[in-house]
């Protein structure tokens, strides 16, 4: 086999909007509106389907692909100290004077999940099975955690004849996204020459867990158990996060830090 294989392509439209405000107040916006289609592979290097008659199932649109990507931010120096509207001399210019507030918000798509089915009956190695859809619509029921199925676990069932399953890759989606990071920054002017800035940073503020792709293999799911934490065996379940923090932590994190400038 020669590989890589298969081509892809990118088609996007991307929009920004910038506005900078009077008294130190800046945002800035970027859209975009995207899709990403070519051969689905096993960690880059070889497709999911290795059978030449069957190479086309493997383009589709890509794992990483994410439809939608909004993100908005912004710079506001506090009205008040030297040179602002307010408390500009005295005790009060010193406290409240030098403050900037920074945010970025982060809004995107989910992940393309394929809902796969063992390949035991297909009997070709090296290439991925996926389930039949039995139903003409997929239910998001949106359960996160163990018993508790993200999308309907009857819309598909395992193929069990020598096969591949009814549907494409990568025909679901996972949890979108939403992030809020924060920051608070004080400029002092020690001299003309130095300056010192403190700063304090939050990633992720709300501790908003951003949730991982839930299981999508059909042969997993056994209806007959009526234990709901023992009947899924993952499929449509949700059980991590996926980590798009700093240092690749999900949960808030505060840091903070002085710069001296000179």
């Amino acid at each position: 086999m020669v590989k890589p294989l298969g081509t892809g392509h990118y088609d996007s439209l991307q929009a920004t909007l910038d506005r900078r405000f009077a008294r130190g107040f800046t945002i800035s916006t970027a859209y975009t509106w995207s899709k990403t289609i070519g051969f689905i592979d096993n960690n880059d290097s070889e497709p999911s389907v290795r059978a030449i008659p069957y190479l086309s199932r493997n383009r589709t649109v890509r794992g990483y692909d994410r439809p939608h990507n909004l993100q908005i931010s912004n710079i506001w120096e506090l009205p008040f100290g030297k040179g602002k509207k307010w408390a500009t001399n005295g005790p009060a210019s010193w406290i409240a004077g030098g403050w900037q507030l920074n945010n970025i918000l982060s809004f995107y798509s989910g992940t393309a999940v394929s809902v796969t089915a063992s390949g035991t009956p297909l009997d070709m190695p090296g290439s991925s099975q996926t389930a039949d859809q039995v139903k003409p619509a997929v239910a998001k029921l949106g359960g996160v955690g163990k018993g508790l199925p993200y999308f309907d676990p009857f819309a598909f069932i395992p193929v069990t004849d020598k096969r591949f399953g009814n549907t494409a890759m990568n025909i679901l989606r996972g949890p979108g996204l939403a992030n809020w990071d924060f920051g608070l920054f004080r400029k002092f002017d020690v001299s003309e020459r130095w300056k010192v800035e403190f700063r304090a940073e939050a990633f992720n503020l709300t501790n908003t867990p951003h949730f991982s792709n839930p299981g999508t293999n059909a042969s997993s799911f056994n209806p007959e158990i009526t234990d709901p934490l023992r009947r899924y065996g993952g499929y449509t379940e949700i059980t991590s996060t996926n980590n798009p923090g700093r240092d690749g932590i999900d949960e808030r994190q505060f840091r903070f830090g002085v710069r001296l400038s000179f």
